[in-house]
């Protein structure tokens, strides 16, 4: 594909353009569908898989060509053949003949950087063998106690309140409190913090001067863990034998930090936001058919935190999909689209539980190398929050909920949410919602269970039970007509074995 193959012929570059509502609308030079300008994407994407197939071509911004692979195998394909398809935008045609400006919107997610993500061959090897060394290291049984008090700790600033808007108030902190006591600089988590994060990554006006504030923080914390390191994956990162110098090292914080953040909180929005809409799917959470994991898996078949990546480019010239691509050709690799392929979902009501073969975190070389830490914040969050609130339900009509949408991902704006309230908790505790019913210990299988007796009254007034007390079992039962016998404490009940691995698998 390349930029010739979309310019208007003869008159048409004379026509206005057509007016907003027009089926015409959002098309530019060939007829061409412009991603950015489209409403409803998901729609956009079934309208461009009926017209064209698997791979379709599309425009950017400024009306750049770029191919979206729309299918799972053609996706699966690029991302697992790294002698074909790279994420070096060097070779890319638009910006070789400069059609890219530098001030093109998405020149901040394509511009070729010395990161991982971007290597190839032996630079790939070592950078992203430093990356995946660091993580390797993280004891997630940790991690999964430290993910439960940070929900304690979040939970406890609104649980009085009875309602709270669980995106700016639990799905934008979590990933963050979480990803800087991974980095190793949990001092530096606040809301200043999360608000910069999120700033940088809406490209507002002020997200220059936000990604600034982000990028300080994480400088004085590779300066401060190469003078002294410690057990944290900055640390890891320094003295891998990679050998990466400071700015590499602060990239790759910066690309695990902003990566991580992003998906994991769309990912956690998505996940609460189809539990409180979906009265199925959250009577099989508390039914027991599902577990919170499957569920977060179900999430990500249906809305992937990213619903597209940019870009992977053609290294030579191939066939895609049933479509001629250049070498130089940009293409957009698209886990929304693959994910709902009729040729891998003919039914998309049906459950994909137990299926992992979606594309949420990518594919091949490139693979997303964090996913397990968002699939341990969505798990262990989600779970947590409704240990917390279990009647937690939504305090608006569904049609009144507002997304901010991009190409690359949608972002839930708002949850608010209503609930009884609740009293906070020690964060060092289990997440529940009551009170631990004491244990029966005195009660035998084919003996009457003992009904709940009047508040006690003074020993003289006391009256005598009519039959005898069921005893222990370690106790040999008195006739009725014997003076009672003081009762024994049966030893504690040991935990059975699937009880044991949930307070393992929690951290507790």
């Amino acid at each position: 594909m390349t930029p010739e193959s979309h310019a208007p012929t003869g008159t048409d570059e004379l026509r206005p353009g057509p007016p907003p509502g027009c089926p015409a609308h959002g098309l530019g030079p060939g007829g061409l569908h412009r991603l950015h300008e489209a409403e409803d994407l998901g729609a956009l994407y079934e309208q461009l898989r009926d017209q064209h197939g698997p791979v379709a071509p599309v425009l950017l911004h400024d009306d750049v060509p770029m191919w979206i692979v729309l299918g799972h195998a053609e996706n699966l394909h690029m991302v697992r053949s790294p002698s074909q398809f790279c994420r070096d935008s060097r070779i890319w045609n638009p910006l070789r003949e400069g059609l890219v400006k530098p001030d093109h919107p998405l020149m901040p997610h394509i511009a070729w950087q010395p990161i991982a993500s971007h290597a190839e061959g032996d630079e790939h090897k070592r950078l992203r063998g430093a990356v995946m060394g660091a993580i390797s290291t993280i004891d997630f049984r940790s991690l999964r106690r430290y993910i439960n008090r940070s929900t304690q700790v979040i939970v406890n600033r609104f649980c009085e309140a009875g309602e709270a808007d669980l995106v700016g108030q639990f799905t934008e902190h979590l990933p963050m409190a979480v990803m800087c006591e991974i980095l190793g600089m949990p001092e530096e988590y606040s809301d200043r913090l999360v608000e910069a994060a999120r700033d940088a990554l809406k490209g507002t006006e002020t997200a220059i001067a936000s990604h600034s504030y982000v990028m300080d923080a994480l400088s004085r914390l590779t300066a401060t863990r190469r003078a002294q390191p410690e057990e944290d994956l900055a640390s890891y990162l320094i003295t891998h034998p990679a050998r990466l110098t400071d700015e590499e090292v602060r990239e790759h914080l910066r690309l695990v930090l902003f990566a991580a953040y992003e998906a994991t909180t769309n990912l956690l929005s998505n996940v609460l936001l189809t539990v409180l809409i979906d009265p199925r799917f959250r009577a099989q959470l508390n039914g027991g058919q599902m577990t919170v994991p499957e569920a977060v898996e179900q999430s990500l078949w249906n809305e992937p935190p990213f619903s597209t990546v940019f870009a992977y480019f053609a290294k030579q010239e191939t066939e895609l999909g049933g479509q001629r691509i250049r070498r130089g050709d940009g293409l957009l690799f698209a886990p929304l689209p693959a994910n709902v392929d009729p040729r891998v979902r003919p039914d998309l009501k049906a459950s994909m539980q137990g299926n992992r073969s979606h594309l949420a975190f990518g594919g091949g070389p490139h693979e997303c190398p964090g996913q397990d830490i968002g699939r341990s914040i969505a798990d262990v969050g989600v779970d947590a929050l409704l240990m917390r609130l279990p009647d937690v339900e939504l305090d608006c009509d569904e049609e009144e909920l507002r997304w901010t949408a991009s190409i690359a991902s949608r972002h839930l704006v708002e949850l608010p949410v209503q609930f009884a309230p609740k009293p906070p908790q020690d964060v060092q505790e289990v997440p529940n919602h009551k009170p631990v019913a004491a244990q029966r210990s005195d009660w035998q299988i084919g003996i009457a269970q003992p009904q709940p007796q009047p508040q006690a009254a003074p020993a003289a007034a006391q009256p005598q039970p009519a039959v005898a007390q069921p005893q222990p079992a370690a106790v040999q039962p008195q006739p009725v007509s014997g003076p009672p016998q003081p009762a024994v404490a049966a030893p504690p009940r040991r935990k059975g074995v699937w009880q044991r691995f949930l307070s393992w698998w929690r951290g507790y």
